[in-house]
């Protein structure tokens, strides 16, 4: 396995200055975010390490010769709107994005994009269904195609009233994981897997290593704390953001020992990559990358430093 980072924590750092920053703790790799330029009011959103709309040959030499020079790998690009939102035009333009980050990735010789399969949270799961199928078959088309493998975040998306009551992401249970990929039928859709979110909608975050092994291709390290006197103020039916709170790795309800014990049992050799969204850390720059060195320090004790990892 390989430590890296998610750099959405890092929005207003270049690529080259993400890149030092991951060198500088000790990282092997980062998830770069490759948002389309422009302005997102989303958190964690909108923001561009990778402009794949400017990829020619003197850039990518650039990212090459930076990589090699500071030997940090990239894990995967990431890019997580929502697919299936009922606005029509940002629908088609979420779409577009993504292909073009799918095909970046392949030029970059690289294997994994991450991103959400999406919904229209004022509509049913069977109500998104149909819609889910005719968009994302393209999109997986696309990818096979480009050899590259899809990676969805099994987040809900569904923390403030204004995703209630659906969420804005279907991919949010082994039984919707498994009618997903029997129904794709590709070998190149799988999971980008965060246990914190499954330790908040009241569910077994170890089991689906097992069962959905073949299909983990990226690991998100987040931790989350229930505040149970919270929820039992306003109750599992309220908005999650009343009762829970992200934290960093090691500060929550996650057991990560438990965790990676069953991450090796099940052969998973890929990248780990820490998912900063604590806001107890987000007040300055130096509070971020503090965060990263505090994550980086407690999840070295699991994924041990290859002193060979090159690229």
């Amino acid at each position: 396995m390989k430590l890296g980072f998610v750099s959405a924590i890092l929005p207003e750092q270049s690529l080259r200055e993400v890149i030092e920053i991951a060198s500088d703790i000790g990282y092997d790799c980062v998830e770069l975010m490759c948002w389309p330029r422009g302005k997102s009011e989303r958190r964690y959103a909108g923001i561009t390490h990778l402009d794949v709309d400017d990829l020619d040959e003197k850039e990518l030499r650039n990212i090459s010769g930076l990589l090699a020079e500071k030997k940090i790998g990239i894990s995967a690009l990431g890019y997580y709107p929502n697919p299936l939102t009922g606005d029509q035009d940002a629908s088609r333009q979420y779409v577009l994005h993504l292909k073009k980050v799918i095909s970046a990735a392949a030029i970059l010789n690289l294997k994994n994009v991450n991103t959400f399969v999406g919904r229209d949270h004022t509509k049913s799961i069977e109500d998104n269904w149909d819609r889910f199928l005719e968009i994302w078959k393209p999109i997986v088309g696309h990818a096979e195609k480009n050899n590259v493998f899809i990676g969805i975040e099994n987040c809900p998306m569904l923390f403030t009233n204004d995703e209630w009551p659906g969420g804005k992401n279907l991919a949010t249970s082994p039984a919707i994981w498994e009618r997903m990929f029997e129904e794709m039928d590709s070998d190149h859709l799988g999971l980008n897997y965060d246990p914190s979110h499954m330790i908040w909608q009241h569910m077994d975050y170890l089991s689906p290593l097992q069962e959905f092994s073949s299909r983990l291709f990226h690991i998100h390290a987040k931790d989350v704390r229930i505040d149970q006197d919270q929820l039992d103020r306003h109750g599992i039916m309220a908005t999650p953001n009343l009762w829970h709170t992200p934290k960093l790795p090691g500060m929550g309800d996650v057991h990560w020992g438990q965790f990676f014990s069953h991450l090796t049992s099940v052969g998973y050799n890929g990248a780990v990559c820490v998912e900063v969204e604590d806001r107890a850390y987000e007040g300055s720059l130096n509070r971020r990358i503090a965060s990263l060195q505090q994550s980086h320090t407690y999840l070295r004790q699991f994924i041990p430093k290859a002193n060979d990892y090159a690229s």
